[in-house]
């Protein structure tokens, strides 16, 4: 089945550019800016969009995207209002989209119908950060993927054997952690990412795109120049936060994000 992530490497590739990933949490500050904010990264030229489905504990994400989360459930974002969102989104934008998301909330609407639903509204891939790969093996419910590419995280600390586990069962591309720990924990991204990037690469055709830390074009460029693509999420998402009650946020976001695309993206 065709799909916007595969089609967006498949260009990538064709024009040797690197893969810009852009996470914000939906329905932050409100929906009406967070369709704002959705259109604003498309034009600053991000290729996938990475859309945080809010949730009241998010234990793998550090505080800017927890906060994001407490903001998105208090301007009463749910899930259908997230599909909404994609919806709208889809009236004039094609960037593909990634959802970012703990079991938790999928599995009580409903596992099959989720990904359906998802799907139909306009959502390319789903990254399912509390569901391992052998565990849904177990779960029959949980093989139909309804459209949607499994995307898989792969930690620096995952050993060979496990990396192969996640590859086996990864689809449109790898999200390779540049460190460990909790979203926006940390500082720039690990000197030895393209060592982890190699050893992911001996695994899987996939694309391997990194986040973690990375907040400046700098480190932009650094990442991009070992990897087939950058994560960017806490750095943006702050953004967010300090001009939540700004009537031109979206301006603002897209202003700083910008220089980050331009850098993953410069010829090398």
């Amino acid at each position: 089945m065709s799909n916007r992530i595969d089609a967006t490497f498949e260009n990538l590739r064709a024009t040797g550019e690197k893969a810009f990933v852009a996470y914000v949490s939906a329905g932050d500050p409100n929906l009406e800016r967070s369709l704002e904010i959705l259109i604003a990264l498309a034009e600053a030229g991000a290729d996938i969009i990475e859309l945080g489905v809010p949730f009241s504990d998010p234990l793998a994400d550090g505080i800017v995207n927890q906060a994001a989360a407490a903001r998105s459930l208090a301007a009463g974002c749910d899930t259908t209002g997230v599909f909404e969102l994609i919806r709208r989104f889809r009236k004039s934008h094609q960037v593909a989209i990634v959802l970012f998301t703990y079991l938790n909330p999928v599995y009580t609407y409903g596992y099959n119908a989720y990904h359906r639903d998802a799907a139909e509204a306009g959502a390319d891939g789903i990254l399912l950060l509390d569901l391992p790969p052998d565990e849904a093996a177990l779960n029959c419910e949980m093989a139909s993927h309804a459209g949607l590419r499994q995307i898989r995280l792969i930690a620096p600390t995952t050993p060979p054997g496990r990396i192969d586990l996640l590859t086996r069962h990864a689809e449109g591309f790898i999200y390779a952690l540049s460190r460990t720990g909790v979203t926006g924990s940390h500082g720039g991204p690990s000197t030895r990412i393209g060592d982890h990037v190699s050893a992911i690469r001996q695994h899987t055709d996939l694309p391997v795109c990194v986040g973690f830390g990375i907040s400046t074009p700098e480190q932009a460029a650094l990442v991009a120049s070992v990897s087939d693509g950058i994560v960017v999420g806490s750095a943006i998402v702050k953004q967010v936060e300090l001009n939540a009650d700004a009537p031109d946020v979206a301006d603002k976001v897209g202003a700083f994000t910008r220089p980050l695309i331009e850098a993953a993206k410069a010829p090398r």
